[in-house]
């Protein structure tokens, strides 16, 4: 099985959009229309399988050294072969190259990201996740996702 991860196309926007779906009806993941898809198409990467999108992930800038992972995700039958990690190192790399010393997420695979250098940490860290999105979010004052975090040996 050959897989490439890139950056995202306007031909991946129904992919993703439908990928991301399948996440959010299941409440893990925050839905994502295709306007917005197609308005932050250039801070997604694919995973491509024989021309198939398999999975998606995307950085979305939080401050001047912080970026979040978001919609990170792998469609049935393509999970536990190494494809989210490989996403994940896609979007670690595009911090450092823009010089982002911090990269969290908010998580219910703990233990993916731990694998992945990450470190747990506290959600309230991070100020400027709660103002820009937690406040709008059904679960602000029961949120069960874990903080993780990697920090990045770059000069902010």
């Amino acid at each position: 099985m050959s897989v490439i991860c890139r950056k995202a196309v306007p031909e991946d926007v129904e992919p993703l959009y439908e990928m991301i779906k399948g996440y959010a009806e299941r409440g893990i993941m925050l839905p994502r229309s295709r306007e917005i898809l197609h308005r932050q198409l250039e801070h997604f990467v694919v995973a491509e399988v024989d021309g198939e999108v398999v999975g998606c992930g995307s950085l979305c800038r939080l401050g001047n050294d912080l970026v979040e992972v978001r919609s990170l995700g792998i469609s049935e039958g393509h999970k536990g072969l190494g494809i989210g990690s490989r996403l994940l190192d896609r979007l670690v790399e595009e911090a450092e190259k823009q010089q982002i010393p911090k990269v969290m997420a908010l998580t219910y695979e703990v233990s993916f990201f731990l694998k992945n250098g990450f470190a747990v940490v506290e959600k309230e860290i991070f100020p400027e996740k709660v103002w820009t999105d937690c406040v709008h979010c059904s679960k602000q004052d029961c949120c069960d996702e874990i903080a993780v975090l990697k920090e990045l040996n770059v000069s902010a």
